[in-house]
């Protein structure tokens, strides 16, 4: 079969003819290295982009050997043209309801009608579909999208991994090292789980080339309480960290509301008080992931906690 023409591709030498995963949100930090994990794998892509995009990261995908594609995110003639020949697609999108809902929508759309079979949305996370509405702003609107993607004809993989480790070493307010404290509200046994951003890139990657996943994938790179955490921020340091509890899960919503309430509306994608809801979740226990996904690709080496905090 003669290859689909994609208006704005630029195409890359390719012999033999690999699946090609199509990828929006690949000039993120996530969907970077997302398109780095397919071009391994073999896979061809092409990356979705903004007309008249300036960020530096188009270069890159470029030098790596990525397709790119000008599109404007809300013509659907023009996503469906981009989606022809694809065998997945892929979102790394970030955003909040003109992307997460509106933007995907409309590529879900574009999916469907150029034959795409596969669709894989920008989710990520820790395990929404288990929490209330109101309980996380930036989740409610990934569960918002899933009831489209639900009613859609498509085969469409979610991948949770819980909270991306990278963030322990500096935006989550968790562990601190100037006052080696682990700061927690609630339990400090409550189980939590924890994927690096690399991790997750790669097993979305694979994912993207598996015909047979499932409705939801759920990985943790690792379970852990933050008595755990206490430890292996023990261990790298070599000084002994010590346990803060600021209250009860009760508290820390109250707190979230007033923070909430005293922050000016604006359209940041994670304000301090969306990092909170993020918390407030995890250590409630209601998204915890599973049962975990970790052995379906064996050749993806998991990335402990400790490791990540020796490399603050």
């Amino acid at each position: 079969m003669p290859t689909i023409p994609v208006p704005g591709e630029q195409k890359t030498e390719n012999t033999a003819h690999p699946a090609t995963i199509v990828l929006a949100g690949a000039t993120g930090a996530l969907g970077q290295q997302i398109a780095q994990n397919l071009l391994e794998r073999g896979a061809s892509v092409r990356a979705l982009v903004r007309k008249g995009s300036t960020n530096p990261s188009v270069t890159a995908l470029r030098e790596q050997g990525v397709s790119l594609v000008e599109v404007d995110f809300n013509n659907l003639i023009e996503l469906t043209q981009a989606c022809a020949g694809a065998t997945c697609v892929v979102s790394a999108l970030s955003g909040l309801r003109e992307v997460i809902v509106s933007a995907q929508t409309r590529l879900l759309k574009a999916a469907v009608a150029a034959g795409v079979p596969r669709f894989i949305p920008s989710d990520y996370c820790i395990d929404f579909t288990k929490l209330p509405n109101g309980s996380n702003r930036n989740l409610d609107l990934r569960r918002e999208f899933a009831e489209v993607l639900d009613k859609s004809p498509i085969a469409a993989t979610s991948i949770l991994n819980g909270m991306f480790t990278d963030l322990l070493t500096g935006q989550a307010p968790v562990i601190l090292f100037g006052l080696k404290r682990v700061v927690y509200w609630g339990d400090a046994d409550q189980l939590l789980d924890f994927t690096t951003l690399a991790d997750t890139a790669k097993f979305t990657a694979a994912a993207a080339l598996d015909a047979t996943t499932p409705r939801y994938l759920r990985v943790a790179g690792e379970v852990a309480s933050i008595r755990d955490l206490q430890a292996a921020a023990s261990q790298v340091t070599g000084q002994q960290f010590k346990l803060f509890r600021v209250g009860s899960l009760g508290a820390f919503g109250t707190v979230i509301k007033i923070t909430k309430a005293l922050m000016p509306a604006n359209d940041d994608v994670f304000p301090p008080w969306q990092g909170m809801q993020y918390l407030h979740n995890m250590f409630s226990g209601l998204p915890k992931l599973e049962p975990l996904d970790n052995a379906r690709y064996p050749e993806i080496r998991w990335t402990p906690v400790r490791e990540v905090l020796a490399k603050k």
